[in-house]
């Protein structure tokens, strides 16, 4: 949970998908209808993140430039699983596993993998992954697209992605570093 108050003259905006904290970081689920984002946070929640909203997240400009999200009154505690219905998650996991609102600094975008084949692929996306800046009320934001695909362990790749973003903000980017090691080791044998 952060301290930083939001307010601004920037009116609040409803998201679809599920918004939850991993490792301190605020990351928005994002994709369309039936593509398995209350099932992947479910999976995230046995694995100790918290929930802030499922279905409709409400965001909010912050004085300071953030974008700060909450869950609509209404929805709080409850998330849709199909299949299952409407679950408590206050009552099934514990109260630690709510939060009541949080910056948001991460959206995952999963898509099914018939859509993201109709895009043209980028060249280096081998290498830097499916990244891109997004943006939510008028704050850019990152953004990394995950396609569905049998046999994907969602949960594993976007907790990486919150680990691989906590990196990045130090500094660190694991693309740069692999290929300045290539680079050293195409050198070394030239020498």
């Amino acid at each position: 949970m952060t301290d930083t108050k939001p307010t601004s003259t920037v009116a609040p905006i409803t998201l679809h998908g599920v918004f939850m904290e991993l490792f301190g970081l605020g990351v928005l689920l994002a994709g369309p209808s039936g593509v398995g984002k209350s099932e992947l946070a479910l999976e995230l929640l046995t694995r100790g993140h918290r929930l802030i909203a499922d279905d409709a997240a409400e965001f909010l400009r912050a004085a300071d430039g953030s974008v700060h999200g909450r869950c609509p009154p209404l929805l709080q505690g409850f998330l849709e699983a199909r299949s299952l219905g409407i679950l408590n998650v206050g009552e099934m996991f514990g109260a630690r596993s709510l939060c009541d609102e949080h910056r948001l600094d991460l959206v995952i975008r999963l898509e099914f993998r018939h859509d993201m084949l109709a895009r043209t692929p980028q060249p280096l996306e081998r290498l830097e992954g499916r990244r891109s800046i997004g943006t939510v009320l008028g704050v850019d934001l990152p953004e990394v697209s995950i396609p569905i695909r049998l046999g994907h362990n969602l949960a594993v790749l976007v907790e990486a992605a919150c680990r691989d973003l906590r990196l990045r903000q130090t500094g660190y980017r694991a693309d740069e570093d692999f290929a300045a090691r290539q680079l050293q080791a195409i050198r070394d044998s030239k020498a």
